[in-house]
């Protein structure tokens, strides 16, 4: 084997991340269910919906594709997927916080949005059709997706009437779909590096880059976090720490895989970074459904990463501002300036958080719950500069 190969960077498109994160997901979900069937183990229904929830988000606000078909990714969309991502981070946050709203949303997604996907796939002529005369691995597309959304089907029949079948049953079921989505994403993955034109941005869709849509996905999950830590920490509200890991550790994951930014840095997709980023999302998703086996631990981790992120960063810049000219320093443009101001304030606020996960009673919870919210405007703010600097660069290119 050319151990050269292993660090070259890996061509993965997100929709096949989120694919293979979801089968991920859903095996992992399958096997637990087995001891939890025994009593074996504790389970947290809500951290799987919630959990679920987030992917179906992420899918709408970073491509378009809804439970029920592929949209443009008009602004409405993005609002749809946001809204779908917070409900989703808040049942997993807090316990029977929206009764069985959740279930209901992961019911029509799984079984009306499965059965509507698979007619479309069945009455397209750009589908079913051109996909047998193809041939080849689109034969293979056919019976990968054909299995995925039957098993959907299925599992949402299930989710409407979850007496419906023992509890082992169920776990054989979720496996069966887990496998399906996994083998679709492997699919996707060989059909996508030999035909990349299938993955060309629809006329007339926001422009968000991957990046880009990961800020702002987090921007609200890290509001939404600490908003809720307010009510939390005043008794209030009950909350789930195990699934607030769980959840970071998934985007922790999915950042990795998708873009290779990791939380001390930006590195290239290489199988040793994309192998981390699934170990995450495997971690985050015991974290979300088994609940404290993995508090302690996952709170050093997410604490160390984040006060070595923030001090990288931090160290970075100083080193650069040192080696920098005086005239150097006077020509920075001035949302350069912002961009930089808005990448120092989140770097004290990651590390200030770093240490109060490492640290007990370092920060009251009312103030992490503040720091969080902030880290989350903050990161808004930034997008905001982003978005500018590439519109700014597009005009620059078409002069």
């Amino acid at each position: 084997m050319n151990l050269t190969k292993v660090f070259d960077e890996s061509e993965l498109s997100l929709e096949v991340v989120i694919l293979m994160i979801a089968g991920l997901i859903l095996l992992i979900t399958g096997i637990l269910l087995f001891p939890v069937a025994t009593g074996g183990l504790s389970y947290y229904e809500n951290g799987l919906y919630g959990l679920l929830l987030v992917m179906f988000s992420l899918q709408i606000i970073s491509m378009g594709k809804t439970p029920f078909g592929d949209l443009k990714r008009s602004k409405l969309v993005l609002l749809a997927g946001l809204v779908v991502g917070g409900i989703g981070t808040i049942t997993c946050f807090v316990p029977d916080a929206f009764s069985d709203i959740p279930r209901f949303m992961l019911f029509l997604f799984f079984g009306p949005g499965g059965a509507l996907l698979l007619l479309q796939m069945i009455l397209s002529k750009d589908k079913l059709k051109a996909w047998f005369e193809y041939g080849g691995i689109f034969k293979h597309l056919i019976a990968g997706c054909t299995v995925a959304y039957v098993s959907s089907i299925l599992i949402s029949i299930l989710l409407w009437n979850q007496s419906l079948l023992s509890v082992q049953m169920t776990a054989i079921f979720v496996l069966i779909y887990g496998a399906a989505i996994a083998y679709l994403s492997f699919v996707l993955r060989k059909i996508y590096s030999s035909y990349p034109q299938e993955q060309k941005r629809k006329d007339g869709e926001v422009e968000l880059p991957i990046d880009r849509a990961m800020i702002l996905f987090t921007s609200v999950f890290m509001i939404i976090l600490g908003v809720l830590l307010i009510p939390v920490n005043l008794g209030l509200l009950p909350f789930s720490g195990s699934a607030q890991l769980g959840l970071l550790m998934m985007i922790f994951a999915i950042q990795m895989i998708a873009s290779g930014s990791t939380p001390i840095g930006v590195f290239p997709r290489s199988l040793p970074v994309i192998l981390i980023g699934f170990v995450f999302a495997a971690l985050g998703t015991v974290s979300c459904i088994i609940p404290e086996v993995l508090v302690y631990p996952l709170t050093v981790l997410v604490g160390v990463l984040n006060i070595l992120g923030g001090a990288i960063s931090i160290g970075k810049f100083l080193g650069q501002r040192a080696s920098s000219t005086d005239q150097q320093k006077g020509k920075i443009p001035k949302i350069l300036v912002k961009l930089n101001v808005s990448q120092l304030i989140l770097n004290v606020l990651a590390i200030a958080f770093g240490l109060s996960m490492l640290i007990s009673h370092l920060l009251p919870g009312l103030v992490i719950g503040v720091v969080l919210a902030a880290n989350g405007v903050v990161l808004l703010y930034l997008l905001h500069i982003l978005l500018v600097i590439d519109r700014i660069q597009k005009e620059m290119e078409t002069r």
